[in-house]
């Protein structure tokens, strides 16, 4: 049976006497009190399962402590008790966020088939927890490790920052690993036992990235059978990730910024201006200076986003980094397909770290999982890698009948993927690792 963190809430002795008496000999653990201030301190200190509410506390109303424990905690069960029973004070309750209702006197029995049947839920809810968490971890786990100064640097600032409650920015080309960022932040803050969520931004219309976002109340447009709560309310003291945020409607920016500034926000259809906990964390690969100057993002969320920000490098260049994650990728795919692998063969795994990845992490996370899949032997040779995978630039020569920049471009890539570092290709090249930054974004390597 599913043991519940249980508060009771009631002002006569007898009542708080008997609730505890019957709960803990079910196993379940108990704070009884008498009045709204010492349940709102308690629910500060832990999180309740089950909450039994009485509807007169003295002088006060204990259906308006019933909206103060779900704003502490929106996934606590609140049971309402009454001797005062009537259906008006049932369906208020209900309104409210109760989701049962006993009269008083009540039996054993109707305690137990209470308890019972909202146990059950809440055994239901962790196991949607726990395969949430199964789901999160179908992907192969990278290690936030490398050799190179500019990822060490972008990996030493994720953790500094990580334990602080600043909004994080994350740049990057698309598939540098933003979303493994933002998760490793989140694991290594205080928040790491509570909800991690993710929003992509380009994959829902405006409407219906607001409705994922701040949620919506029961009737508030046609296909509103039932209240939604929203992402923020679910991520309730955890970390929301806000994917590709440049593609933000212009519409939804002015709340997200008001949110971010005062952790301020409502439901659609609802007038009641809610507060939630959560750190945002952001991520894009577009300029978003540029989307300022052009009227497409408003310039204060950017500055309000920008506090903090991460510039995460691309793969290319980084031959020890590909073939740390090549290993990786493979011990998962490999137990994925329920297959033995030894590792590369060496012409397989110099023609990885010879390229030049312009899909970045994930697509090198696709040619590991395609070679894992066609591979028969103990190692992957380079029969299981794609085709362009081995596509060589076409030589470049003084005087060929060549653009400068063509050539240029050909040269860097060279000089990069051959080069143990940014440092060491930018004394190749003869220039400062900041020109060397400049024209990596120039030609997007």
């Amino acid at each position: 049976m599913f043991h519940l963190n249980v508060l009771i809430v009631d002002d006569e002795p007898n009542i708080r006497k008997t609730l505890t008496v019957f709960m803990e000999s079910r196993g379940h653990q108990v704070k009884a009190v008498s009045c709204s201030r010492d349940a709102l301190a308690e629910a500060e200190l832990q999180v309740f399962d089950l909450a039994f509410v009485d509807v007169r506390l003295g002088a006060e109303n204990g259906l308006d402590l019933v909206e103060s424990l779900l704003a502490a905690n929106p996934w606590t069960k609140v049971v309402v008790i009454t001797a005062y029973a009537s259906i008006d004070t049932a369906v208020d309750a209900m309104k409210r966020g109760a989701v049962d209702y006993i009269p008083k006197p009540f039996t054993p029995d109707q305690l137990e088939l209470v308890t019972e049947r909202l146990a059950a839920v809440c055994t239901m809810e962790q196991r949607i927890v726990s395969l949430q968490e199964d789901l999160n971890r179908s992907n192969p786990e990278e290690n936030l490790t490398s050799r190179y100064p500019s990822m060490q640097r972008a990996i030493a600032l994720a953790r500094q920052v990580a334990d602080s409650d600043a909004v994080i920015l994350l740049r990057g080309a698309s598939g540098t690993g933003k979303n493994l960022f933002a998760r490793s932040i989140h694991n290594w803050s205080r928040r790491s036992e509570k909800p991690f969520t993710v929003i992509s931004c380009p994959s829902l219309r405006d409407d219906l990235l607001e409705r994922e976002l701040f949620g919506y109340a029961k009737g508030s447009f046609p296909e509103a059978a039932r209240d939604n709560p929203g992402k923020v309310a679910l991520c309730e003291g955890g970390t929301l990730f806000l994917d590709e945020i440049g593609t933000l409607p212009l519409a939804i920016q002015p709340k997200l910024l008001r949110f971010i500034q005062d952790r301020e926000y409502e439901r659609i259809g609802e007038q009641e201006t809610r507060k939630a906990d959560v750190r945002i964390i952001a991520a894009t690969n577009s300029e978003l200076e540029t989307a300022v100057r052009e009227g497409r993002f408003r310039e204060d969320l950017f500055y309000r986003l920008n506090g903090i920000q991460i510039e995460l490098p691309p793969l290319a260049g980084r031959a020890d980094d590909v073939q740390q994650l090549a290993g990786t990728m493979l011990k998962f795919f490999a137990a994925q397909n329920h297959k033995t692998l030894d590792g590369f063969a060496d012409n397989a795994m110099l023609a990885l770290r010879s390229y030049l990845w312009p899909g970045n992490i994930r697509e090198l996370r696709n040619v590991i999982e395609r070679a894992v899949i066609l591979t028969k032997t103990g190692l992957v040779s380079e029969d299981q890698l794609p085709a362009n995978i081995f596509i060589k630039a076409p030589p470049v020569r003084l005087g060929d009948p060549l653009p400068l920049d063509v050539i240029e471009e050909t040269h860097i890539r060279r000089i990069l993927a051959s080069s143990k570092s940014l440092q060491e290709a930018a004394d190749l090249l003869g220039i400062d690792q900041a020109t060397l930054w400049r024209k990596r974004k120039q030609y997007k390597i």
